[in-house]
């Protein structure tokens, strides 16, 4: 078409040293042997998980019963934060593209707008990944049970409110009588954890011992998710039965019965190695992510002290684009990894 025309280069010119082959730059060339090099590693992480779900015999953790959860509402929204998360990467590598446009017409202003909305994007997913770490950790209110038979289950239902611990022997901190009221919850997941419960009775971190003031259970479905004796992977016990089989659980006095959250020695949503994966490959990918909006933020102060204008190319922009593009279509592969499949 006219107007469009490539420039012509002879091969004498083209191959002769001192310019690229590829009539591109050399930064731009280090990027890309930088991103296939760094594709090649994450193709290994994903194709290690791929091999290990597959050699698994058990039952491997499900993306929306594990990733269930919204940052202040309490209730089951499925994958929802984990799609919204996915949702501004993919925006933020639109506007990196504006970016890098605005960059071709010499449009100061405009790349300045489009690579600090580039910037919110990538730190909204940060942030959205560290609250996801940080609910993965803790863990649901009920944890994952291992009941009588030694088959073990994820557990769904209504947790009743803790109203209060009543101290029935005095420790180094409380006396008989007092009343405790505050962090209620992570204490008594921790002492269920650590076997510190027993037919009602909690022992606390001082060594006071209290009467755990505790509404009902309701509506629990405990979901066979290890094979024991008498049941089998995919069973769901529920009603008043699952009720008495937790419960018996949470007062047998026994450590480890039931698993709170996930760390790299034990795992409530699934097998140990799933935690494991889990943490590097998205921790590698958020470190990807972080690196990336700490990168954007710098040719941003270049942007706006005029740096590229003088030069007469964006040129870094483009590069940096480039980088941001590659870490928003590593997570497509990621999100489809660990939450979809």
């Amino acid at each position: 078409m006219a107007g469009h025309a490539s420039k012509q280069i002879d091969a004498k010119t083209l191959w002769g040293g001192k310019m690229s082959p590829f009539s591109t730059s050399y930064g731009k060339l280090m990027m890309w042997f930088f991103l296939v090099s760094d594709a090649l590693t994450f193709s290994g992480l994903l194709i290690s998980y791929g091999f290990t779900r597959h050699d698994y015999l058990g039952s491997w953790p499900i993306g929306e019963e594990t990733f269930h959860s919204l940052p202040f509402l309490d209730g089951n929204y499925p994958l929802i934060y984990v799609a919204l998360m996915t949702f501004i990467l993919i925006v933020s590598s639109v506007t990196m593209v504006l970016a890098v446009e605005a960059g071709h017409r010499m449009n100061k202003k405009q790349v300045t707008k489009w690579l600090a909305l580039t910037i919110v994007g990538g730190f909204f997913f940060v942030g959205s990944q560290a609250w996801e770490w940080s609910h993965f950790i803790h863990g649901t209110e009920f944890g994952r049970v291992e009941l009588a038979d030694g088959s073990q289950a994820i557990v769904k239902g209504n947790f009743g409110e803790i109203k209060n611990f009543e101290v029935t022997v005095a420790g180094h901190h409380h006396a008989v009588g007092d009343k405790i009221t505050e962090d209620l919850k992570h204490e008594y997941t921790h002492a269920i954890a650590e076997g510190h419960v027993h037919n009602g009775i909690i022992t606390l971190h001082d060594g006071s011992q209290a009467k755990i003031n505790k509404a009902a259970n309701t509506e629990m479905i405990l979901d066979i998710k290890e094979f024991g004796g008498k049941y089998k992977i995919g069973d769901k016990i529920e009603g008043a039965e699952a009720v008495a089989m937790y419960e018996e659980a949470v007062n047998a006095g026994e450590k480890n019965r039931i698993i709170y959250g996930a760390n790299m020695k034990q795992n409530e949503y699934g097998p140990q190695h799933y935690g494991q994966f889990f943490f590097f490959i998205t921790g590698f990918h958020g470190f990807h992510v972080f690196s990336g909006v700490m990168i954007n933020l710098i040719i941003l102060f270049g942007v706006i002290g005029g740096v590229y204008h003088k030069r007469g190319h964006y040129e870094m922009v483009e590069k940096t684009g480039l980088y941001w593009h590659f870490v928003d279509l590593v997570w497509v592969f990621v999100f489809t990894f660990f939450y979809l499949v």
